[in-house]
């Protein structure tokens, strides 16, 4: 379902960026409009969060570090206590420790995403390590 809205740009320049900056990447400018509304609106929530295009589209992330799906994946979930895993997200990601405090707040708003970029993840890596032992199979001939 759709929800229109009108919006009057009172800086000429703000709208003739954003019908450039649809037009080089191919799509509508309403849809452009929508998710740079949307970023801007989650990210005044969420100040330590940006968002970045990359070869899986659109994604969160720590301003100036790892995706957010990353240290979620680094901190939640394992066989070692919590403790330890924020400690190898500090130290992994070179974060601080309120930084790392920060991420299951900030992720919570984006689980969705983040559940989605984790599990791409896996499949991608278990799909790597299959071609490995592939190849590993053939060499060892």
């Amino acid at each position: 379902m759709t929800h229109p809205i009108s919006v009057r740009f009172r800086d000429e320049r703000v709208a003739e960026r954003l019908k450039t900056d649809a037009d080089v990447r191919a799509t509508p400018t309403s849809a452009l409009a929508e998710e740079l509304i949307d970023e801007g609106l989650r990210t005044r929530r969420h100040p330590l969060v940006s968002f970045r295009d990359g070869a899986a589209g659109r994604r969160v992330a720590r301003i100036g570090g790892s995706d957010i799906w990353e240290v979620v994946g680094g901190i939640v979930g394992g066989d070692v206590p919590v403790t330890e895993r924020v400690r190898r997200a500090i130290k992994l990601f070179g974060l601080t420790n309120a930084q790392v405090d920060a991420v299951p707040g900030d992720s919570a708003e984006f689980a969705d995403e983040v559940d989605d970029e984790i599990a791409a993840n896996e499949r991608v890596a278990k799909e790597a390590e299959a071609l490995w032992r592939r190849r590993q199979d053939l060499l060892a001939r």
